[in-house]
């Protein structure tokens, strides 16, 4: 009997820590030569892979599935390496890995007519290897959204000003509305920190210009976000 309520401890111990577990991701830097490279500069690029192991193979093949640079960055390898040779480097950083949850960056640069690079933040349930979108951890979305949005708008309101005052900005004002006709803030790209969520957002200013682009960054603690935390939703586990 007592064996019997030693191995329920133990089993009870296990399910309380398997939220709390995470994945180890690993470097894997490849170098690939392009057989018929249209440039000199063209002839090689790198990837650097994240690799997962998780508790099982069929887990941690499924998490690599949801971040890889196909996925995340729609990035086509057998393209770049015969018909659209854009790509110089891709890389990723690990921002959160613990509590259940995986949030990673993942970027890629290359040149085409100009140098230009696209960064990428995805979100991982680790014990099930699906991505985290914002409407499975996040409630009202439209609420929160409008929250986001407007501090959007004021962080471009303060940069247009700032930069208005340089004679050599003439037109930026145009970079701005064309940043929001053609592409308007949303929350899918969040990242995950213990001690809050910050929303990522993307000005998409033309490369000359880039530059003066604002950083695009919402920070908001768990106390801010508490009425949007979904419950039974991942993020759950670490909002305080």
């Amino acid at each position: 009997m007592k064996g019997r309520i030693a191995l329920l401890l133990i089993a009870a111990a296990f399910a309380q820590a398997a939220p709390a577990q995470t994945v180890t991701i690993t470097p894997k830097k490849v170098t690939y030569m392009r057989p018929k490279p249209q440039y000199d500069f063209k002839k090689t690029f790198t990837i650097t892979y994240p690799k997962v192991r998780a508790a099982t193979p069929a887990l941690s093949a499924k998490i690599a599935r949801t971040i890889s640079y196909a996925s995340v960055l729609d990035l086509r390898l057998k393209d770049e390496l015969t018909r659209d040779q854009w790509l110089e480097e891709a890389n990723y950083q690990v921002k959160y890995n613990k509590n259940g949850i995986l949030c990673l960056s993942l970027w890629m640069q290359g040149t085409a007519a100009y140098p230009d690079s696209t960064t990428k933040i995805v979100v991982v349930d680790a014990r099930t290897g699906a991505r985290a979108r914002a409407v499975d951890v996040f409630t009202d979305i439209r609420g929160l959204t409008t929250m986001v949005r407007k501090a959007q708008k004021e962080e471009a309101a303060k940069a247009l000003v700032a930069l208005k005052k340089d004679p050599e900005n003439e037109g930026i004002a145009e970079a701005f509305k064309t940043a929001e006709e053609y592409n308007p803030l949303k929350i899918d790209e969040y990242s995950v920190a213990d001690i809050g969520v910050t929303f990522h957002y993307d000005y998409g200013f033309a490369h000359v210009i880039q530059a003066l682009q604002p950083k695009g960054e919402y920070f908001y603690t768990w106390e801010q976000l508490r009425q949007y935390i979904k419950k039974g939703g991942l993020l759950v586990r670490v909002a305080r």
